[in-house]
């Protein structure tokens, strides 16, 4: 019988940590406790002074990490796959992890348990403005080398995505105070190649 090293994985759930200078790593549930009112914490990673944990997450072990870049590449990874570190480590590169392009780097990350979710799709947005809404069934072929997530523009950005259904609404907010809101059914669904449409317009 053909074993799959999924089989002899405990499917436990881990704290993933991932930091603003591209270092990640995934520590057992079990290695933090909670605290009452009035505790002091602990340390959950060691970083420098430039660096700074951009994204902190639970997952299991079988679950499916989607990298998106600002570059506008998607890769995925098991979280098993993530290398597991103590809660004073530092993590390891996510460029000794994927294949990324040099001078890329990752904008965020979305977790999932299947690629089948009951219509699930992944919602992007761009430093320019743009939206775009793609069914999470398009990433199900990313690997370690990547595919096309969203094209970007040469002066613009992925900076961020989430998993979305067709009941939600959308805020946008720019850095000048200015925002919109408005249904996920307003962006209809496109491509994995699709740039996307104007989801709000910046002043200046």
């Amino acid at each position: 019988t053909e074993i799959n090293i999924e089989d002899i994985i405990a499917d436990e759930e881990m704290v993933v940590s991932v930091t603003r200078g591209g270092y990640i790593k995934r520590t057992p549930i079990s290695s933090y406790r909670a605290q009452r009112r009035g505790g002091k914490g602990i340390t959950a990673m060691t970083t420098t002074e430039t660096d700074f944990v951009s994204n902190l997450f639970i997952a299991s072990n079988h679950d499916t990490m989607l990298f998106f870049t600002r570059r506008g590449k998607a890769y995925a990874l098991k979280v098993y796959e993530i290398p597991e570190a103590g809660r004073y480590s530092r993590g390891t590169a996510i460029v000794n992890l994927l294949r990324m392009e040099p001078g890329d780097s990752i904008a965020s990350t979305v977790t999932t348990r299947g690629f089948d979710d009951g219509g699930s799709n992944v919602f992007f947005v761009t430093r320019r403005g743009y939206v775009k809404r793609t069914p999470l069934s398009a990433f199900a072929n990313a690997r370690r080398r990547g595919v096309v997530a969203i094209s970007v523009g040469r002066d613009d950005e992925l900076i961020g995505c989430c998993l979305v259904n067709g009941e939600q609404n959308v805020l946008l907010v720019t850095a000048k105070g200015q925002s919109i809101r408005f249904p996920v059914s307003n962006v209809r669904i496109m491509g994995r190649s699709a740039r996307g449409v104007i989801g709000i317009r910046l002043r200046g």
